[in-house]
């Protein structure tokens, strides 16, 4: 039995460093295992209150679509411009919808950005959606145009094999490219076609037969990257222009010094409650301390790991759990005076 209490002390003390070196400011990990280099820096992830950053609104003209069309092409278009905030590389982005006197907006947040022209020029790029072919050859593959674009596709929606149950997507070509698109699958039978947005790979596939008025798209899909497959598809089918109608710089509203002041205050209540514990249950109350201080590191620790961004009402909700922690150890404390 102590054999087991001693174990599990180690475990635990040896959990409570490493998420202490996690946990502490500017922690960073460099070592190198013969070729392999692992170079780890642990930062908390800010928000926009915390860390300021870039406000960007767009405008979509969404005047020439159809009713029935308007939220799916909304839908797609703030699918590309969230891909597109992932690709640029900001973590815990917002990227989100809005209806402004009946003119159709995205709002996006880029926490930690203070220069947010590249971005504005990676976002509101026009989206590209082409069908290329694969040309085998030697010494590596090249890409050849075929003249098909998203603008050739009428809309795209997840069908299921009545045999396997398996997803896949199937599109349909607008009248007007149904020649165009049987010719270059004609050629292509046999042969990789691969369909980029934006110069990322939506699917690389083999064409089967020759398409005209509609065509499949098949593989080993899960239904969540059929929906994503589709949507892309859609993307490029329906066109949205935007137009950037705000472009802001935004401060850390709250500020440093206020920030400061939070914390502070924060760790004066979590010290009394520790005081607290200790005075009221002696040394069961330094028990209980010191797991409220490895609850806090490991939590810290568990921020940077994921990460999880922090916000104001993050960090309050943060020392909130950990002073919340007491709570079980009063409740066995009071029992165990009873």
């Amino acid at each position: 039995m102590k054999k087991n209490l001693l174990v599990k002390v180690i475990l635990i003390l040896l959990l409570t460093i490493a998420c202490g070196f996690i946990s502490y400011p500017n922690s960073r990990l460099n070592f190198k295992i013969g070729n392999l280099q692992i170079d780890k820096k642990f930062d908390l992830s800010l928000g926009l209150d915390l860390s300021g950053g870039s406000h960007l609104v767009f405008e979509a003209d969404t005047s020439k679509l159809d009713a029935s069309k308007k939220e799916q092409a909304i839908k797609s278009l703030r699918n590309v411009i969230e891909k597109r905030v992932n690709l640029f590389g900001v973590s815990e982005s917002n990227v989100q919808t809005s209806n402004f006197e009946g003119k159709d907006r995205i709002i996006v947040e880029l926490p930690g950005i203070s220069d947010p022209k590249e971005a504005t020029a990676l976002i509101g790029q026009t989206a590209q959606l082409v069908f290329v072919e694969i040309q085998e050859g030697t010494p590596s593959a090249t890409i050849a145009p075929t003249g098909l674009t998203g603008a050739d596709l009428a809309s795209s929606v997840v069908v299921f094999d009545q045999n396997s149950g398996r997803p896949s997507v199937s599109f349909e070509v607008v009248k007007e490219s149904q020649s165009k698109f049987a010719e270059v699958t004609t050629k292509l039978i046999g042969k990789r076609m691969v369909i980029l947005l934006d110069q990322a790979v939506v699917t690389d596939a083999i064409v089967q037969d020759t398409l005209s008025t509609n065509g499949q798209i098949t593989g080993n899909f899960t239904v969540e990257e059929a929906n994503e497959m589709s949507d892309l598809l859609n993307s490029g089918a329906l066109p949205v222009p935007v137009k950037l109608v705000e472009e802001r710089t935004v401060g850390a509203t709250l500020g440093a010094d206020s920030v400061a002041k939070s914390v502070k205050a924060g760790l004066i209540g979590l010290v009394m409650v520790m005081v607290f514990m200790v005075l009221t249950y002696g040394k069961y109350g330094i028990i209980a301390d010191i797991a409220l201080i490895i609850f806090g590191i490991i939590t810290i620790a568990v921020y940077k790991l994921i990460p999880v961004t922090l916000t104001l009402p993050g960090i309050a909700g943060f020392l909130l759990s950990v002073g919340m922690a007491v709570d079980s150890n009063i409740l066995i404390f009071e029992r165990l005076k009873e």
